[in-house]
């Protein structure tokens, strides 16, 4: 059963959902113009803080399902930063750098 929200939840709910599109937003940018890994790092989890403000709306639609969603995206976001944290210490350790231009293109070529 969905709760019936009053006018100002509605509005106050649609704050906090373009507050996490304007950090998506910032996080995409940052992203496409990252010239290291730590920057791209950095934006990616901006990119998961956004995916995460953007669940407290569903709190106060299905808490279950709110759980649930929260759940899979914590434990998605600890892996891919493991995999990320993991991947800048072999590239400095292979290219005695991190810089974006040291990483070859596809990622096949040594």
């Amino acid at each position: 059963m969905i709760p019936e929200l009053s006018f100002h939840e509605i509005s106050q709910l649609g704050i906090v959902l373009t507050a996490s599109l304007a950090i998506l937003l910032i996080a995409y940018v940052t992203a496409i113009s990252a010239k290291d890994l730590v920057r791209l790092l950095i934006s990616l989890e901006l990119m998961f803080g956004a995916v995460f403000l953007s669940i407290i709306p569903l709190f106060t639609i299905s808490v279950t399902a709110a759980y649930t969603v929260a759940v899979l995206v914590i434990f998605t976001s600890s892996s891919e930063l493991l995999v990320l944290i993991t991947a800048i210490i072999l590239l400095d350790r292979r290219k005695r750098g991190i810089q974006i231009e040291k990483v070859a293109v596809g990622g096949d070529s040594l």
